[in-house]
């Protein structure tokens, strides 16, 4: 039973048909399960389009290159490119776009009930969730993936890497999220590497006492009492109103 997204997906689409690579692109398309049967050769097109943008991917990553025949692409246009077997189910990734083209259509099925929506109403596409990747991730997962995989060391690198690329959109480089990660770490008992993280994290938020509250938190859980309350006494230089910086030096027997 086709779902009802494409019609959804197929305005967007047409805005990311951008010409890439071309594909041998079929007349008739067979063992198509979720779109309509009957659906024009032109709106699918498009919307495929739209899934290679959205996920930042080409044709190859869901359709099947038949073996020894891919073609180089003509220097002025002519007629060469990748061929294709668009009706194999052999690629994981064509299998798994069909589950989420399911689960899109229910999601936005389930909003349509919703009371209250704005008009024109919003609908959840693969751009919501991809923006550009093909496998959607938050940069808290990046970033604690990356310190458990390798090293935090390599974690800060690939997050100054990504936030070189901030005007894509595809990561909040705000202060929370690596602060989150950085406290997590340091519940695991691994206060060093929660330290360079937020050492790292203030060098793009000077002015933040939260962060300077968290590094005194993490000092401290650590056994560097004096550590934590020179972070307390950087909270009162930049706010001397701060009543947690003040609570916290009380607690710790010195006066703020």
């Amino acid at each position: 039973m086709a779902v009802r997204i494409p019609l959804r997906i197929a305005s967007l689409a047409l805005v990311f048909a951008a010409p890439t690579l071309p594909a041998q692109i079929p007349q008739r398309f067979e063992n198509l399960q979720v779109f309509p049967r009957d659906i024009p050769r032109d709106t699918l097109v498009a919307i495929m389009r739209g899934f290679t943008a959205s996920l930042g991917v080409r044709c190859t990553f869901c359709h099947l290159e038949r073996e020894g025949a891919a073609q180089a692409a003509g220097g002025g246009g002519g007629g060469g490119g990748l061929n294709l077997n668009f009706a194999s189910d052999s690629l994981a990734n064509k299998r798994k776009a069909r589950w989420m083209l399911h689960m899109t259509d229910s999601v936005n099925t389930r909003l349509a009930s919703l009371p209250g929506r704005d008009e024109p109403a919003t609908n959840v596409n693969c751009m919501t969730c991809h923006r550009g990747m093909s496998k959607p991730m938050t940069i808290q997962q990046v970033v604690l993936s990356t310190t458990r995989g390798q090293s935090v060391d390599s974690a800060i690198a690939r997050y100054r890497l990504l936030r070189n690329d901030m005007a894509a959109g595809r990561f909040d480089f705000r202060e929370q999220p690596v602060a989150e990660v950085a406290q997590q770490l340091s519940a695991e008992g691994r206060h060093d590497d929660a330290l360079k993280l937020l050492q790292m994290l203030q060098e793009f938020h000077p002015n933040s006492v939260n962060i300077d509250l968290q590094l005194a938190e993490t000092y401290i859980a650590k056994g560097d009492r004096d550590a934590g309350i020179a972070r307390l006494r950087a909270v009162l230089a930049k706010n001397p109103s701060d009543r947690r910086a003040q609570q916290r030096l009380q607690q710790l027997g010195v006066q703020p």
